[in-house]
């Protein structure tokens, strides 16, 4: 939650600040031309991002596979698509960072990868804890049963 608040904050102040700056060099006019291409170039590559990402979408399965990769992707565009969509610069650089393939896929890829480390290292300290549970749990000793123990009297 606090992580979602500093975004909020933060994110609107870098905008300001860029708009301001870009403002103050190229003009006001020039500055506000400059948001609406973006958001029409944006739209524009969102447009054919998208497409080819369905139609990858559609044959994986079509072949029996899980369209994973390409759904995150989708999500990606979607998120891409929204930034593009909202006034400024930062959040247009963002934007296009999500339009472009190989950004995409490596972001993806390196989320995923730390998903999964964080779980396995959360399986490895459940395991871990377990052991250790079960170890507590075991008293050693000597034991010897009725009849040996009369055997061994008996002889």
């Amino acid at each position: 939650m606090k992580v979602l608040f500093l975004l909020f904050l933060i994110i609107p102040i870098i905008e300001i600040y860029l708009l301001i700056q870009v403002g103050s060099v190229i003009g006001a006019f020039y500055t506000i031309l400059l948001i609406i291409l973006t958001a029409i170039a944006g739209a524009f590559l969102l447009r054919i991002q998208g497409l080819a990402t369905l139609r990858r979408v559609q044959e994986a399965v079509a072949m029996g596979k899980v369209p994973a990769m390409e759904l995150l992707e989708g999500l990606m565009l979607l998120v891409g698509g929204a930034l593009l969509l909202t006034p400024g610069f930062f959040t247009d650089a963002l934007g296009f960072i999500c339009l472009i393939p190989t950004l995409r896929q490596g972001i993806i890829r390196l989320f995923l990868f730390q998903k999964i480390s964080r779980m396995q290292s959360q399986n490895y300290q459940k395991k871990t804890e377990q052991q250790q549970s079960h170890s507590s749990n075991i008293i050693e000793g000597e034991f010897y049963s009725e009849n040996d123990k009369n055997n061994k009297t008996g002889q």
